[in-house]
């Protein structure tokens, strides 16, 4: 049976939030950023619901009815992250553990920026998560479905990057190929993924 997407509404950005730090709480980018374990989950719950806010407004998050996934999505054209925008970022970081990673996470994210495809024009997948005990029941192809579907019918690209090599797989089943594999500084890697237009 297909689950039931939709598009998410402000009012589910707090539970969207709990459930993408739940998601990502074992992710290496995630690790490498929030180091200390104890203070991931929570400063991860405010990064997760920023990123929501900024994305609401390209009317491109999909979500389940359960909220148990999301694909957060940028339209062709506003993928960029202004400097107001990654400086609301910055109380994910705000405790004394974690201020002092904050330099080094901008530097990957100002290489996560520079380095991202200007062209052709995309849809730009900034995350995907998943509960942890939903996971590998399709949830992730459902929520993609529908801007993937979009990017066929108009025939546009569509990016990522992966934060973990064992997604590569689930993204190749939806027509991703890696471009590139980048290396964080002092930190992980990540794979940059394109998808042309079926």
């Amino acid at each position: 049976m297909n689950p039931t997407v939709r598009r998410a509404t402000a009012q589910d950005i707090p539970a969207l939030a709990r459930m993408l730090a739940r998601a990502f709480l074992d992710d290496p980018v995630a690790s490498w950023a929030w180091r200390p374990d104890d203070l991931r989950l929570r400063a991860l719950e405010r990064f997760q619901a920023v990123r929501l806010r900024q994305l609401l407004a390209g009317e491109e998050i999909w979500t389940t009815d359960e909220l148990t996934c999301a694909a957060l999505w940028a339209p062709p054209g506003s993928w960029h992250t202004s400097l107001r925008e990654t400086a609301m970022l910055v109380p994910s970081f705000l405790h004394p553990r974690l201020f002092v990673r904050m330099p080094l996470v901008a530097l990957g994210w100002e290489k996560l920026e520079r380095t991202h495809p200007r062209t052709p024009s995309h849809f730009y997948l900034a995350l995907l998560g998943t509960e942890p005990q939903a996971q590998g029941k399709g949830l992730g192809s459902a929520v993609m479905g529908a801007v993937l579907e979009q990017c066929d019918r108009d025939q546009v690209g569509a990016y990522l990057e992966s934060s973990k090599e064992r997604n590569i797989d689930f993204y190749a089943r939806h027509g991703f190929r890696v471009l590139e594999e980048i290396r964080l500084l002092r930190g992980p890697s990540m794979w940059k993924m394109w998808r042309d237009p079926r």
